[in-house]
Order: structure tokens, then sequence, then C-alpha cells
């Protein structure tokens, strides 16, 4: 009797329709992505012929081998993109900045991310590590800058004082300056032992894009988007004596520009103000540039040689830094003139010869390309040659020699990447009838790529392509051009085979779709026209014993507007048109009678696709909306805004009514054809995605973007939950308030100004907080079942079995409840631990300062624990002076923190004698104290590579 209640319980739960996740496996075709500068370095001591180049490839980094043309290692980021990239004085790490804000670091050893650093709330646009790597300092589009302890893994501290995104930042060697520059047209100078600004350039009337330091750090030189590239004279305050020798009387007669100090007030500060700063800053001339372009880029060579400016789009202005000793032979020079021409006997004083500031930065050439320029960076001399790799705009990286000696200088192209890649925007991709291979095509060539390494097979120029599809037999590849040419490619010889006007000349052919038995394929084009096309085999010409595949045109369809997408059904009965005029027209293949129209878009459907079973259409318009339609009589089942931007492409999955959309949000969408429900969002591109196809059994899926790379998408087995998906989305949702909400939370005891914290509120400082509050609740627990534990043993008389520890402090391996919250508080990030404490409410207080003050006693994380200690004081100042409750345990802590940081100075102090006191036995008896083994590694390695080949 029980099985038929079985039965009708398992026929009345509802059928859960399985899904399959979808996963990024492949991202290929990019070399350097435009939103970011690049890198150039010449590797080890022991490999110093090796040139490096460190390009962004969107959201990864890819260091190259230039001489051999490969990859040394990638940096693999997540779904956002590289803006900024910067290098360490010592070439070991490398800090990338992205597009939400966040910042790591890298080791180039282990090609690792040893840090994650998040606080800005939107792109990095700058970064730079100081002399020693101790600090990093990045700018971002929020007005803001913040300073990293690279050792402490943490933010010093965030200045709020430009009111436009930041553009520029130097920090300088000789003083603890850091030098900022935004588009507010100001520069600013920041005190780092203060975190104060005290100087405030406002001098540039534009929009400031590129600051560096030359001469020794005794000039300033800042770009702008006027023509003027201005200099400023950096002088110590501490000495009255010019910087520099002969560089400091080439501003003899020069006016000297008013300080302005502070953020938007100018006024001059008096000379015992002046003193405490640590520099001064006077503005001593500008240079003319010979191009009204705005400048983008100013940097100098390591050697400080040479000042590159870029010039708009596609020059360089190469300036020669002359050093004292070239001033000091130029004013001789000169003085020797003067006294030739005046036929003076006397010696002259220093007075009478003056130097410009165009003496000292003076122009060498002006170096030009063909191509857009990005970014570029420069090595140091060696001799009169330098190492120049510029970052194209058409996704390549070529490497200069920039050679001083010659007169004019040269700039002869040394190496290039010539890796597969597509110069411009990928218009086009599509699957062979196996799936083993990937056709995609751009303004200026077609490549074919293996669908399994995802290495280009073969590279073929061609018109502006927008549609491909292969021949049947797949050693033919059909393109249809914007110019109403329809080109085909022997992919065996990889060449053209016939270039036919197949439409009207300079009217694009939109799309091209095969026929279902395989015979001829249909085109749509701009003119107005749906043209037939039979395929044929004839004579070759060249070869009369054999034959090769052409086309000939059969019959035309004349339309009232532009045909933008052409579709057979599977079964080969009808054919779907969408026109200019946003409708959709369904035709009967054989006869091209008239069957259906289909209006609903309200702009125009630039894609479409029939379900394998003849029974769903899908379009995907200009709208943002795709729209799902019956073919039995053009009724639409569904209308989904899919979309922030225009949808591109739509492509069923065989066998399916599963829908692949993609559009201009950089976005990709699976949707449900029958329940009308979003299935997954597939997240990587970085621009606009063009163009989109589904393999034949729907396992994978392949994009083209803007962005020139080509993405693949396949099926995995992990199954997947709406519910889960849904959630995630919520939780990106939520992530995205709390950097809306950020501006706006109060911080207690922090004033709003132009120095504050220089984390931010986020998932993980959110999940950190909750687990240490759940932590101090599993210690309250525990100190309460201790102490229930000895009331029961004084009410026994006797010591009865201890109680059972928490099976998560044993996972743990805590000892105690006091050592268990300490190993949750040393799990969380140094970056986020300021941020975690923020976000826990005042009442975990007391908790929190008795467990410190346990920890500091017992000499537990002395260093952890006061940060913790210090932080939270800070922050609940007020309350806790008012609290006469915990003041006593403010007093004890401040009674243990005393001691035990004694003793840790102690400790540190007593080491570092003996350290010193080893160095100096060493330096008697004649021996390094850290000896170069590099070269010995290096050779043990090669002699047990060549024992092993052996």
């Amino acid at each position: 009797p029980l099985l038929p209640v079985h039965n009708s319980i398992f026929a009345a739960m509802p059928i859960t329709k399985q899904y399959l996740r979808y996963a990024a496996t492949g991202c290929f075709g990019v070399l350097c992505s435009k939103k970011c500068n690049v890198l150039v370095t010449e590797g080890r001591e022991n490999r110093r012929h090796e040139l490096n180049a460190i390009a962004p490839a969107l959201e990864n980094v890819i260091i190259w081998n230039l001489r051999k043309e490969e990859k040394v290692c990638t940096l693999e980021g997540d779904k956002h993109e590289v803006t900024s990239l910067a290098l360490s004085s010592d070439e070991d790490m490398v800090a990338t900045g992205y597009s939400n804000g966040v910042v790591r670091i890298w080791s180039l050893v282990s090609a690792s991310c040893n840090t994650t650093l998040s606080g800005h709330k939107s792109a990095v646009t700058c970064l730079v590590f100081d002399h020693a790597v101790v600090r990093l300092v990045s700018g971002g589009r929020d007005n803001d800058v913040i300073v990293w302890d690279v050792v402490n893994e943490c933010g010093q501290c965030k200045l709020s004082g430009h009111k436009a995104p930041i553009t520029d930042c130097v920090v300088m060697t000789t003083g603890n300056v850091l030098i900022t520059s935004s588009k507010d047209t100001t520069v600013k100078l920041w005190d780092l032992d203060t975190h104060h600004c005290f100087q405030t350039l406002v001098e540039c009337h534009s929009e400031v894009w590129s600051i560096a330091l030359v001469a020794r750090e005794s000039r300033l030189v800042v770009g702008s988007s006027d023509r003027e590239l201005r200099v400023w004279a950096m002088e110590p305050i501490d000495t009255e004596q010019e910087v520099g020798g002969a560089i400091s009387r080439a501003i003899t007669g020069q006016k000297r520009a008013l300080l302005t100090v502070g953020h938007d007030d100018a006024m001059t500060h008096d000379v015992t103000e002046e003193r405490n700063l640590p520099v001064r800053c006077n503005l001593i001339g500008s240079i003319k540039r010979a191009t009204m372009e705005k400048l983008s880029r100013v940097r100098t060579d390591p050697s400080g040689v040479l000042l590159l400016c870029q010039n708009g789009e596609k020059s360089l202005d190469v300036y020669q830094i002359r050093n004292p000793a070239e001033l000091d032979r130029l004013v001789q020079r000169r003085r020797k003139k003067l006294r030739k021409r005046q036929q003076l006997m006397v010696e002259d004083s220093n007075d009478d010869v003056v130097l410009s500031i165009t003496d000292q930065l003076s122009l060498l050439a002006t170096v030009k390309m063909d191509v857009k320029i990005k970014s570029f960076d420069i090595t140091a001399s060696r001799g009169s040659v330098h190492k120049l790799l510029v970052a194209l705009g058409n996704n390549s990286v070529v490497a200069y020699n920039l050679n001083t000696s010659n007169k004019p200088i040269s700039c002869e192209n040394y190496l290039s990447l010539t890796t597969p890649a597509h110069r411009s925007d990928i218009r086009t991709v599509c699957f062979s009838s196996d799936d083993s291979c990937i056709a995609s095509g751009s303004a200026d060539s077609v490549k074919i790529w293996s669908s399994s390494t995802h290495q280009c097979v073969c590279t073929m120029p061609s018109g502006y392509c927008l549609c491909s599809a292969f021949a049947p037999g797949d050693r033919h590849l059909l393109v249809g051009t914007k110019s109403g040419e329809i080109q085909l490619f022997n992919l065996s010889t990889s060449s053209l085979l016939e270039s036919v006007q197949a439409h009207d000349e300079g009217k694009a052919v939109w799309s091209l779709c095969l026929q279902p038995d395989k015979r001829g394929f249909v085109t749509g084009s701009a003119d107005h026209s749906v043209k037939f096309w039979e395929f044929e085999l004839v004579t070759d010409e060249d070869n009369p014993s054999c034959k090769k595949l052409t086309f000939t045109h059969t019959r035309t369809l004349k339309m009232t507007e532009d045909v933008l997408s052409v579709k057979y059904s599977p079964n080969h009965k009808l054919l779907a048109v969408s026109l200019l005029d946003s409708t959709v027209k369904i035709f009967f293949a054989d006869s091209l009678k008239f069957f259906l129209s289909l209006y609903g878009h309200k702009l125009p459907v630039l894609s479409l696709d029939i379900s394998s079973d003849n029974t769903l259409l899908v379009t995907g318009s200009a709208d943002k909306n795709i729209k799902l339609w019956g073919l039995d009589f053009g009724d639409c089942h569904k209308s989904i805004f899919a979309h922030d931007d225009s949808v591109m492409a739509v492509q069923f999955i065989p066998g399916t009514h599963l829908v692949f959309s993609a559009g201009k949000d950089h976005l990709v969408k699976c949707w449900d054809g029958d329940k009308f429900e979003l299935v997954m969002s597939l997240a990587g591109h970085q621009a606009e995605v063009w163009c989109m196809t589904v393999s034949s059994d729907g396992g994978l899926v392949v994009t083209g973007s803007h962005d020139s790379s080509i993405r693949v998408w396949e099926r995995t087995q992990e199954p997947l939950v709406l519910s889960e998906e849904r959630e995630n989305e919520r939780e990106e949702e939520f992530e995205e308030s709390l950097i809306r909400a950020d501006d706006q939370r109060v911080i207690p005891g922090e004033v709003k100004g132009e120095v504050s914290l220089p984390g931010r509120k986020t998932i993980e400082t959110v999940k950190c907080a909750e687990q240490i509050m759940e932590a101090i609740e599993l210690y309250k627990e525990e100190r309460l079942k201790l102490l229930e534990y000895e009331d029961e043993c004084k009410a026994a008389g006797k010591k009865l079995p201890a109680p059972q520890t928490n099976p998560i402090m044993v996972a743990y391996g805590a000892s105690s409840a006091e050592h268990y919250v300490l190993q949750v508080v040393k799990r969380v990030k140094s970056s986020e631990l300021e941020e975690s404490l923020l976000v826990m409410p005042f009442s975990y207080m007391s908790d929190i300062l008795t467990l410190l003050d346990y920890w500091i006693r017992n000499g537990w994380e002395v260093e952890l624990s006061c940060r913790c200690l210090f932080f939270l004081i800070r922050v609940h100042h007020s309350q806790l002076v008012s609290s006469q409750q915990l003041l006593p345990l403010v007093e004890q802590l401040r009674q243990h923190t005393r001691e035990q940081v004694t003793k840790l100075r102690d400790l540190v102090g007593f080491n570092m004698a003996g350290l010193q006191f080893l160095r100096r036995q060493l330096d008697t008896q004649g021996q390094p104290v850290f000896a170069d083994v590099t070269e010995r590694v290096h050779r043990m390695r090669k002699k047990r590579k060549i024992t092993t080949q052996k």
C-alpha cells in the first residue's frame, strides 16, 4: 500500500530543469590593451641581454621576452581590466591597478600575487613605488591618492585634496615628498611624514596629464593640455645655496612665482614656516612645444639623460637633459664667443651669460609613428643607445634603438612582437563544421585558430569583414565585406581564391547564411537586396587538371529597407530577414512568397536565429531587448530586457531552447526560451561584444569584441542552480552599494578633510567582522562554561572531568578560547583589518579590549595586538573616556602595552647591535656580508641540465 503513495508524491513534485555551467577556458588575440601603460625591463644581472616587456592584456598582465617573442609568464587577474602598472626599483615586484579600484602587488620571481589592496572606489589611474620599495602610492579616478605600506600590506593614509581624477604621481628619493597631478589643473606637494599638502601649484591653465623629476630631482617638469611644458625648481629649505652648481645659474634673472600653499588660498608663508617644509617649489620657465596636441605622458630614462614627451597620438618629443658639467662647458663656449665678439681681454663675471630653461632641456628630435601611441617606456642608456618600448593602438608592441650619438638622433626598429593578433575590432567569428577551427575577421585580415590550442593556424589579408562562414568541407571560407564584396579563401594555401562584387559597391554585406543542404548560401546587404548563391566546381585555369570551388548568383529578393540579418530555418522551409525598419519578414524558402511580418521592436533587429525544432525565432535589437516569436502564427511569446545596450548577436544552442545573447554592455548572457528567465551571465570582455558563435554540439561559445580579444566559453559538468546565481548577483549589487555608500558613512573620531582612512568597506571586510564577532561569542560561551565548571568543582569538593572543547577550537588548533580568537584575527588580511574592526559594533568593545589586554600581557602577537588597540582607541575615543566601566581596563592596557613594547624595542636593539658587531668582524676579515651566488647557482643548474640530458 505504500508504493502508490510514493508514486503520487513523486508525481506531485515539480520537475527541476537542470542547467550546466559555462566557464571561460581561453582568451587570446590580445598583445597589449589600450587603457594601461607598458613597462620594459632588462632582466637580472646575469641576463642583461634579455629585453622583457610587461604588457597589460585586459584583465591579465603578460611578460614577454622580446628577443624570443614568447611569453615568460602571465599574471592572471579577475574579470576587471588592468588600468595601471608600476615596476619596483629592484625589478622584483610589479604593482597592478584595476578598473574596480583594487591594487595587487606581484612577485616577478614566483609570478604570484603577494598582496591585494582595496581602497579606491573607481579605476586606478597611476601607481609608483618609492625608491626603497617600502611604500606604494596609487591615484584613482575617485580624486583620491592612497599611500600603501608594502611591508605591512596595508594602507597608511588616503589623501583627498584634488577635485578631479588623479593623472600622475611621483615620489622623491631625496626627500619624503609626494607630488601628484590632476585634471583639476593643479599639482600638489605632500609631506609623507605629516600627511598633509604643503604646496599647490596653480600656474597651469588646463588639465595636467603627467609630471616628471629631472636633473637629480632639482627640476619638476609638468605637461598639460596646452602647448607649454612648464618647469619648476625644487629647492631644499634648509640651505641658502642653489642646488646643482651650474644648473642653478640657469634661473638667474628669472622671476620667482608666488608660492601657493594649501587648497585654494594663494598666500606666502613667512620664513619661519618655510623652514619646516621639505622643499620649496618655484616656477622658473616654460618650453613651447611645436605641436598643439595634448601632451599625454612625460617620462625620463633611468639614467636621467633623456626626457620623452608623448604628444597627441603619433609622435614623441625627445629632450636632452644637460648635466652640470655640460652646462659649464656651454657657459664657457658662450663666454668665449662673447669675448671674441666684444674683443675683451679681461675676465668676465659669471653673470654675463644667463642660461634659459631651454638650455637645460634641449629638443633633440621628434619621433613619429605610423600608428597611434598608447604608452611607452625607456631603459637606461648603454653608451649612447637607449631601448624604447612603445605600445601602439593597433594591438602591437615595438622596441626601438634610440641612438643619441647620431645627429640627428636615430630611432631604428629593434624588436617587435609579431605574435598573430588582430590589429582592429573583431567583427565576425564562426566555427567549422567539426568545431575544430575558429575563423575570425577584422578590418584588414582573416585568421584561422585552433579551437583546442587557441593557436593561430593561418592569417590572410582581406577587406573589412562583417560576416563569415565555412564552405562545405571546411577547406574554404566565405567572407562578406563592408564594400559589398564576397571573398572566398582557400585555407589549404592560405590565399584569396576569388573576390566577387556581390552587392552594390560601398553597400555592406551585413549577413551571410549557408543553406541547410550546404548547396549554397544567402547574403543580405545594405543595397536593399537578399541574394541567393550556389556552389560550383569549375576547372582551374592555372591547373586544368584540377577543379576549384566557386559560387554563382541564382536569384534576388528585393526589399524596401537595408537588410541587416538573414537566417534559414533548419528544415529549409522558411527564410527570416530583418530590415532597417525594425521589422522581421518571414518568406517561404522555395518560392520566396511572403509568410509573416514580425513587428514590435522599436529599433532595428541586428541579429536573429531559429531553433533546431523550427518552432521558435529569437531576435536581438538595438533597443536592448530580445524577443521570442512562434513561427506557426508569428506571435510574440515574450519580450525580455536583455542588456544595458544594443544586442549585437543571438543564437540558440542546437537541440535546445536555450539562447545566448551578446551586447554592447560587455556581457554574454544565456536565457531559457521556455521559462523566459536568465540562466547565467558571462562577464569577461572589457568592451563591446560584436559577434558570437556557438559550436554544433553547444559545448563551446566563442565571442569577438572591440577589445581585440577572442574568448572561448566551454560547457562544464558542473550543475547550475538558478537560486545560487541570483544570490551571487545580489551579493555583487550589495558590494556596489557599499562602494556608493562609502562617501556617506560616518566614522567615529574621523573628521572629513584631506587625510582619511585608506580602506573601504567590502564583502570581505563584512565577512571578516562577522567571523571575529562569532569568535568572540564562542569565547564568551567557553568562558561561561569554564566558570560553571569551576563552580561545580567547588560544590563537589573535588576536580571533575573537564568539559569537552569546542570542535571549532580543535580545528583551529587553539589551546584556549583567547588563543582561538587570536587565531581568527590573525587570519584577517592585513589590508582588511582596520575596516573589519570598524564594522564591528561598540557593544563588542569591552570583550575586545579584555582580549587585547590578555594577549599583550602574555606577549602574544604584540605588534598585531597594539595595531588593533591603537586603531580602536582612536576610533572610539569619545565613548571610551566617557565610560567608567572601561577606563580601568584602558589603564591596564596602557601599563601592559608600555611594558611589552619596551621589551620588544630592547630585543630589536640588541639584535641590531649584534648584527652590526658581526658586520664589523666580517669587514675586518675582508669577507663580504652577503655574497652574490646568482652566477654560481646558474652554473650549477646548467651543469645539472647537461648531466640530465646525457
